[in-house]
C-alpha cells in the first residue's frame, strides 16, 4: 500500500535528519512510529482495564504464590 503525506519544508527536512540520525529511510521511520502509536495507545488500554478490576477486587499475588499455583516450583 503506498500512502501519501504532506509536510512542510521544514518538516520534511526534520523528517530526514531524524530518519538518518537513526539510520532508518523516512518510510520505514514513519511506519515505526505509527506503530509505537498504537501499541502505546493499545498498552494504556490494557492498563486502564487492568487498573479498573483491580480496584474493584483489590487482590494481588506475590511471584512464589504464582509459582506454586502453576506447579512450577
Amino acid at each position: 500500500m503506498t500512502i501519501s503525506l504532506r509536510l512542510n519544508d521544514n518538516e520534511t527536512e526534520l523528517f530526514k535528519k531524524y530518519a538518518a540520525m537513526r539510520g532508518l529511510s523516512v518510510s520505514e521511520l514513519i511506519r515505526q512510529s505509527v506503530l509505537e502509536r498504537i501499541e502505546d495507545e493499545y498498552d494504556l488500554k490494557a492498563y486502564k482495564k487492568a487498573l479498573a478490576a483491580y480496584k474493584k477486587n483489590p487482590v494481588s499475588y506475590s511471584l512464589d504464590d504464582v509459582e506454586k499455583e502453576l506447579g512450577l516450583k
